[in-house]
């Protein structure tokens, strides 16, 4: 389980998912692609719901979400209890998201970042490691 990952996006998602799949693909993980799987207009929560359970059932390691804001698919997402989406628009957003906040998916907003920041925030997300400690505690807030 450890190195695979769910993604999920709707149609203006499509094409950072692919880039997004090519990099975890070169960097060894496995991809559960809950689709869409085309530019075709489709609606992003039948994407990402399964994304999101894919993370509570430990059968990913953690997901990346894209829609053309970012959105609506961080706040489908985190309607699952213990899913902590972050919507990060730098690099250095995808860390702290992970460092403070032990964020298990990583929402991108595809029509505000360019593929080129995409890929380097899921590269930060994914090397990035949750500090614990005081950050632990307010974590354990999250959950009603």
């Amino acid at each position: 389980m450890e190195k695979v990952i769910a993604l999920g996006c709707d149609h203006a998602g499509f094409d950072y998912k692919e880039a997004v799949m090519n990099l975890l693909k070169e960097r060894g993980f496995t991809i559960n692609n809950k689709g869409t799987n085309s530019l075709d207009s489709v609606d992003y929560p039948d994407f990402v719901h399964p994304v999101a359970t894919d993370v509570q059932d430990k059968k990913a390691c953690c997901g990346i979400v894209m829609c053309g804001s970012g959105n609506g698919v961080a706040i489908t997402v985190n309607k699952h209890a213990g899913i902590r989406a972050a919507l990060c628009w730098t690099k250095e957003l995808a860390e702290l998201a992970r460092q403070h906040n032990n964020a298990n998916v990583l929402a991108i907003p595809v029509r505000f970042v360019s593929e080129s920041v995409a890929l380097e925030m899921v590269t930060a997300f994914l090397d990035t490691n949750f500090e614990g400690g005081r950050h632990q505690r307010r974590v354990d807030k999250i959950d009603l």
